[in-house]
């Protein structure tokens, strides 16, 4: 069966109509990207051009750029979310419980869920063994955190045809790689359901700053029109609105509080309920036997 086969073709005007917590029109969750990038390889994306047009290792100006992150912009965002008493989902790289074992405490203490993100941060078609990464992600995390893991973002959205077949085997039950609809959909695999919960390429801060170079103040304006929108369309039936951010992105200084504004923005509005990945998943899995559905898609 072709990859896409498996993702049975739905407009969102067919839906069921589903019902959020308390009457609630939208829900939105944040998911906060945070990564192991490793010097003596190439960087998973860059910010400067190498000179003469030739890749070079270590590459220390595009590595310290997301350094940069790790050191500082984590905790501008930290201070952001956790101020304002948000549910965070962190994909993370599983290594990061050892190599960045600061970062991963203050999500840890903060409640945060972790979402797996990979081992460390490289596309799914480099592996050289899928099966024992996707392993050591979900084994390194759930061993720091104490909890299981049960959702799964895999590193630029990539996949195989056996990825997801591997993550729910794996015991994932939650996957943002398919951007596809402003609601969940469960999809089929020889080890049960695995369902995805609405990710987004376009309120994403790597979208909008590192590939499109918009100013600053782009990523406000753009998560708030999209919010707006969900939140008319929510009276109808309910949405699912995702706010995706980096440590060395939206973290810096002259960023961070138009990230600041769209989470006070959002806050504002009574019809909106923050959730975490598992939460949404958790939601539409129990919506779907409210309304007697056969096959909850």
């Amino acid at each position: 069966m072709r990859l896409t086969d498996r993702v049975p073709y739905q407009a969102i005007v067919d839906r069921p109509k589903l019902q959020l917590p308390d009457g609630k029109r939208i829900a939105v969750w944040v998911i906060l990207n945070v990564e192991e990038w490793q010097i003596e390889r190439p960087m998973p994306r860059t910010v400067l051009p190498p000179p003469m047009g030739v890749p070079l290792l270590p590459d220390v100006p595009n590595w310290s750029w997301h350094e940069y992150g790790m050191r500082s912009g984590f905790w501008r965002q930290h201070k952001a979310l956790t101020d304002r008493n948000i549910p965070v989902t962190m994909a993370i790289n599983g290594n990061v419980c050892t190599s960045y074992p600061r970062i991963a405490e203050a999500g840890r203490d903060a409640g945060w869920e972790f979402m797996g993100h990979g081992f460390v941060q490289g596309p799914m078609h480099k592996l050289e063994d899928q099966r024992k990464a996707i392993a050591d992600a979900v084994r390194t995390i759930s061993d720091f955190t104490g909890k299981p893991v049960r959702s799964w973002e895999s590193p630029g959205l990539t996949e195989t045809d056996e990825t997801l077949d591997l993550l729910r085997e794996a015991g994932i039950e939650y996957v943002a790689d398919w951007v596809i609809d402003d609601l969940p959909q469960a999809i089929e695999t020889p080890h049960g359901q695995i369902t995805t919960v609405p990710y987004t390429v376009e309120t994403n801060d790597i979208t909008v700053y590192p590939l499109q170079a918009h100013r600053s103040d782009e990523f406000l304006a753009r998560g708030r029109d999209q919010f707006d929108r969900l939140y008319e369309e929510g009276a109808e039936n309910a949405r699912v609105m995702a706010i995706s951010i980096h440590p060395y992105v939206t973290g810096v200084p002259h960023r961070i509080k138009y990230l600041e504004a769209l989470l006070d923005y959002v806050s504002q509005h009574d019809g909106a309920v923050w959730m975490t990945a598992s939460d949404i998943g958790d939601w539409y899995t129990a919506e779907m036997v409210r309304i007697g559905a056969e096959n909850p898609i």
